[in-house]
């Protein structure tokens, strides 16, 4: 038996969230001959035992995929991560301890505030991100990496609307949007994590029309990108 943290925090749904992991975990391991069974540690990450023949290769293939949280860092090294906190002093993202994206560090996303850029593209609290260790001259500080700033600006460059919808799984959000007749109104849902996803609106569709009408169900943070159209 081998065991993992994964950079996975369950903050919300406990019971629905192991659930969804647990499905979502099996399905990653569905060609080896390994399970797991999950539970959360006291800092709410998600914690596995792996059992089966395979249990070394699926422990380290799952911790390569989603990373494990981390306490001391590297300079220059990639950790990932999700965002915890934006202020004016930047965007706070939490890999197993603080990581600072500076407000010059997010220049690649253009001009504006961090809340101005936050809310450009969406960024909210839980969004699993990935970033580089800049410096640890008091606080540690990092930028979003490459492929990471590629795909915010992938979403922000795209036709159709966007939303952001985390604390939340993912049958659990397709629900609401049935719920208020807005099945027609968008091509799918991404699953970003265990509880966070993306909704991809369809060319006619107002994203925070969307908002408008699940928000009051679904009870989670929602950040809305808008389209190019």
């Amino acid at each position: 038996m081998e065991t993992a943290i994964l950079n996975i925090k369950l903050y919300s749904n406990f019971e629905r969230a192991l659930n969804s992991a647990a499905f979502m975990l099996e399905n990653e391991l569905k060609d080896l001959d390994a399970g797991v069974i999950l539970s959360v540690d006291p800092e709410g990450w998600l914690q596995l035992e792996i059992l089966g023949e395979d249990d070394v290769f699926a422990a380290n293939f799952l911790i390569d995929k989603y990373g494990t949280p981390v306490k001391s860092v590297v300079n220059g090294s990639i950790y990932k991560g999700f965002i915890s906190s934006i202020d004016d002093e930047g965007i706070t993202v939490d890999i197993g301890t603080d990581v600072k994206v500076l407000p010059e560090a997010l220049k690649v996303l253009g001009v504006g505030s961090v809340s101005q850029i936050a809310s450009r593209f969406g960024l909210i609290p839980h969004l699993p991100v990935s970033v580089k260790i800049e410096g640890q001259d008091g606080m540690i500080t990092g930028s979003f990496t490459r492929e990471q700033v590629d795909l915010f600006w992938t979403w922000k460059k795209a036709t159709t609307d966007r939303l952001i919808v985390n604390s939340v799984t993912r049958s659990e959000l397709k629900a609401a949007i049935k719920k208020k007749g807005h099945g027609r109104d968008i091509y799918g849902i991404e699953r970003l994590g265990i509880l966070e996803n993306a909704v991809v609106c369809r060319e006619d569709t107002d994203g925070p029309g969307i908002v408008a009408e699940i928000g009051p169900l679904v009870k989670a943070d929602i950040g809305v990108i808008r389209g190019t159209h």
